[in-house]
């Protein structure tokens, strides 16, 4: 619902939690990959979890970005209504 306090200047978050998400994924595989190498098997396999949770987090991030901006009102659209309770 529009309540015409939007900000005007809003900005989507989306390209800085991909950024934030390959940041993630580098750092997931650098600790499943070490903690692999030094026979930690179950921080490794915890860190192989958290890879996998960043990797399908960008592949929705990418999409999201994929599908474009969505439709917003603009300014000489007015505020909507609240609905009235009957």
């Amino acid at each position: 619902m529009r309540t015409g306090s939007e900000p005007m200047t809003a900005r989507s978050p989306l390209r800085m939690r991909f950024w934030l998400s390959l940041w993630g994924m580098v750092w997931a595989l650098a600790g499943t990959v070490a903690f692999a190498w030094v026979g930690r098997p179950g921080w490794a396999a915890a860190c192989a979890v958290l890879w996998l949770i960043t990797v399908v987090d960008t592949v929705v991030i990418v999409r999201h970005i994929r599908q474009g901006p969505h439709y917003q009102p603009g300014r000489d659209v007015p505020p909507y209504l609240p609905p009235s309770e009957r």
